[in-house]
């Protein structure tokens, strides 16, 4: 699908699948129906290159931030923007996330759906090295968390209401936020153990966060109410419901992958000690995912290779060879059953948990480095961008 005039960053689709978005190095946002792969929309607004992107996950708002450190938001409906951009970070943005479904307050909507569940608050991490929470109502910035040494890479908010943050400074940090006042934030604990910059977190429960209510083969609920039940119903289904003598969390594990070559599993909500170090990859680990049933966790690395993991103990299980380049990225299928790891060599490779021993597939067609993947979570088909400006869809 052609349209943009420069390197797509990313793609992602919406949390039921029906929607795609986009966004690069040409400032644009462009919207796309990914059963036509027709465009819908083009957003235009930012001054530089669009960075990162989020979905909220009931899918009727989309967030955009650029190197410029400006957030913008619009509605995937009509392709306009809503209100002002967000400003505030004097660097450029790394990361977005929204607050997960279930934690989120009902209020008036912001986009043109007839929903009132909305997503007030966002999340973004930035190079000045500060965090801050957005309150998209008000387009005011509730509290900035302040607190690493060095530039923030990445920022995810977990089903607990805890903020886990990492930095180049080779810490993460977990914060409660609620309950605190505006820039009273309290710092929880102090993640340590990464020798050099961390690139990338990934929780157990990213999935289900993402997606919210909406489940492959299932009715959506039909009422704000019953969809914020139904996003905790999925939420502790993968983190272990609170038994007797638990926190509610206590199953949510975060991996964190690092320019030392390591891995390190933690259990954020309980203590700083380590689950374990995770060892293997022979250059710098740029991206992690947990697969959605949260069983296992995929690294993809600069030394061409993708490993598996368990997703309970982080025991090492198999290595995917096959890329004859640098791994940027990786996505998993919605059933759980396979990956799909997008290089620097312009191919992306299919690779099942069955037969770890080939590539299933080498999707070619890509000029040249793929930086952007994502798999629907309908199941149906997966995105990817590259820097040949181009996006395709494969169909599963």
């Amino acid at each position: 699908m052609p349209g943009h005039t420069d390197a797509i960053l990313h793609v992602s689709y919406s949390p039921d699948g029906k929607r795609l978005a986009s966004g690069g190095g040409d400032t644009t946002v462009r919207f796309w129906n990914p059963m036509t792969s027709m465009p819908t929309h083009t957003c235009k607004g930012h001054r530089n290159h669009v960075l990162c992107t989020a979905w909220s996950p009931d899918g009727n708002i989309f967030v955009s931030a650029d190197k410029n450190g400006e957030i913008r938001i619009w509605d995937p409906k009509t392709g306009k923007q809503i209100g002002s951009p967000l400003s505030g970070h004097k660097k450029w943005v790394t990361h977005l996330c929204f607050e997960p479904l279930h934690l989120a307050s009902l209020s008036p909507s912001l986009s043109s759906s007839s929903s009132s569940l909305s997503f007030c608050r966002l999340a973004s991490s930035s190079k000045d090295h500060t965090v801050r929470v957005w309150n998209l109502l008000t387009g005011a910035c509730e509290s900035t968390i302040c607190g690493h040494m060095d530039s923030v890479e990445c920022v995810k908010w977990g089903g607990t209401g805890l903020i886990y943050t990492a930095s180049r400074d080779r810490t993460i940090k977990v914060w409660d936020i609620d309950g605190h006042g505006r820039s009273q934030q309290k710092l929880v604990r102090t993640l340590s153990g990464h020798g050099h910059r961390i690139n990338s977190l990934a929780l157990n429960c990213d999935y289900v966060l993402r997606t919210g209510a909406y489940q492959l083969g299932e009715d959506v609920p039909s009422s704000d109410i019953e969809m914020k039940q139904k996003a905790l119903e999925r939420y502790r289904r993968v983190v272990g419901c609170a038994g007797e003598g638990e926190r509610e969390g206590e199953g949510e594990r975060l991996v964190s992958a690092s320019d030392d070559f390591t891995l390190f599993m933690w259990q954020p909500t309980v203590g700083k000690s380590p689950v374990q170090r995770m060892t293997g990859h022979q250059q710098l680990v740029n991206h992690i995912a947990f697969s959605p049933d949260a069983r296992y966790v995929a690294s993809a690395s600069f030394d061409k290779k993708v490993k598996l993991w368990c997703g309970r103990t982080a025991r090492f299980i198999t290595t995917f060879t096959g890329h004859v380049a640098s791994v940027y990225q990786l996505t998993w299928s919605s059933d759980s059953y396979y990956i799909v790891s997008a290089s620097k060599d312009s191919t992306l490779k299919l690779w099942s948990l069955k037969e770890p021993k080939n590539a299933l597939h080498t999707l070619p067609g890509h000029e040249d480095e793929v930086y952007a993947l994502d798999w629907s979570p309908n199941g149906t088909q997966l995105a990817s961008g590259s820097k040949d400006r181009t996006i395709k869809i494969w169909h599963h």
